[in-house]
C-alpha cells in the first residue's frame, strides 16, 4: 500500500504576487528611481536652475525695484526673484515624470515590474508617489538655498528681505509644490502613452505650449472665460500655489480681466491635485487593461 501526502502549505506560500506588500513595492520603486542616472541628471538641473536663476535675478534687482518702493512692494520682488526658476525646473520636472514610467516601457522593464505584481495598482501608486515626492524633497531644499543665495544679493541691492514672513515660506513651499505636481501630471501623461518620446511632448506641451496658447487667445480673444478657463490650466494654478500678490496685482502671472476667475493657493491646489488624480485614474485603467 502506498500513501499520498499532501503538501502541507505555510503561511509563507501564496500566489504569485500576493505576498507583496506596498511597503516592498515601494523600496522596489525607490530603489530603481535613484538608479537611473536620468533622475540624477533632472534634478540636478533642478537644484541649478532654482539656485542660479534667483542668484542672477538677485544680482540684477536694481532693475525692478523702483525709488520708494514699499518694504511690501521689495518682498513682492524678493518672493518672484527666488522663485524665478520655478517655470524653468517644471519644464525638468515633467521630462523625468514622463521618462519614469515610459524608459520601463522602452527597457521593457515593464513586464518584470507587473509579473511581481500582477494587479499593477501598487507598483503605479508608488511610482507617482515617489516621483512627486523626491521632486518636492530636491525642489524645496533647493529653493531654500536659493533663499539663502538670494538674500544677501538682495541686501546690496537696497532689497531688504523679511525672513519671518510667513507668505515668503508659504510662496517657497508653494513653488516646490508646483514642480512636484508637474512631475506628477508628466508621470499621468506617460503612463498613458507609453511611450519615451511621446510622453515627453505632451508633458512639455502642457508645461510651455499650454501657457503660449492661452496667452495667444487672451490677447485675440480677450473674454472672461478665457482667463477663467486658463486658471484651470497646470501652468497657470502652478503658479498660484507661489505667487504674493499685492493688492490683488501679480509680478508673476498676468491680470484678468474683470468678471474672471482667480485662483486662491488653496483652491490652486486642489486643482492641482485634481489633474494628478484624473491622469492617474485613465493611466492606471489603462495599464490593468493593456497588455505589456
Amino acid at each position: 500500500m502506498t500513501t499520498t501526502t499532501t503538501p502541507r502549505t505555510t503561511g509563507h506560500a501564496h500566489t504569485a504576487g500576493s505576498g507583496v506588500s506596498f511597503a516592498r513595492v515601494l523600496r522596489s520603486e525607490w530603489i530603481k528611481l535613484r538608479s537611473l542616472r536620468s533622475t540624477a541628471w533632472c534634478f540636478a538641473v533642478i537644484v541649478v536652475l532654482l539656485i542660479g536663476f534667483a542668484a542672477l535675478g538677485a544680482a540684477l534687482s536694481s532693475a525692478f525695484v523702483g525709488t520708494g518702493s514699499t518694504p511690501s512692494q521689495q518682498q513682492s520682488i524678493a518672493v518672484t526673484i527666488i522663485t524665478f526658476g520655478s517655470p524653468f525646473a517644471q519644464l525638468v520636472a515633467a521630462v523625468l515624470g514622463a521618462l519614469v514610467i515610459t524608459g520601463e516601457y522602452g527597457t521593457g522593464m515593464v513586464r518584470s515590474t507587473f509579473t511581481a505584481v500582477p494587479r499593477r495598482t501598487a507598483a503605479l501608486v508608488a511610482k507617482v508617489v515617489l516621483v512627486g515626492t523626491s521632486t518636492f524633497v530636491v525642489s524645496l531644499v533647493a529653493l531654500a538655498i536659493a533663499l539663502l543665495v538670494a538674500t544677501p544679493l538682495l541686501a546690496g541691492q537696497d532689497v531688504d528681505v523679511d525672513l519671518g514672513d510667513g507668505r515668503l515660506w508659504a510662496s517657497v513651499v508653494g513653488a516646490a509644490a508646483a514642480i512636484a505636481f508637474t512631475a506628477m501630471i508628466a508621470f499621468g501623461l506617460g503612463a498613458i502613452i507609453r511611450n519615451g518620446a511621446g510622453g515627453i511632448a505632451a508633458a512639455i506641451g502642457v508645461v510651455f505650449v499650454l501657457p503660449i496658447i492661452f496667452g495667444i487667445a487672451q490677447g485675440l480673444i480677450g473674454k472672461a472665460w478665457i482667463y477663467t478657463l486658463n486658471e484651470f490650466t497646470p501652468p497657470r494654478a502652478s503658479a498660484r500655489l507661489y505667487d504674493y500678490p499685492l493688492d490683488g496685482t501679480s509680478m508673476i502671472t498676468m491680470p484678468a480681466v474683470d468678471g474672471a476667475v482667480v485662483l486662491e493657493p488653496w483652491q490652486a491646489l486642489l486643482v492641482l491635485i485634481g489633474w494628478v488624480v484624473v491622469l492617474f485614474a485613465v493611466a492606471l485603467a489603462l495599464v490593468k487593461r493593456r497588455d505589456v
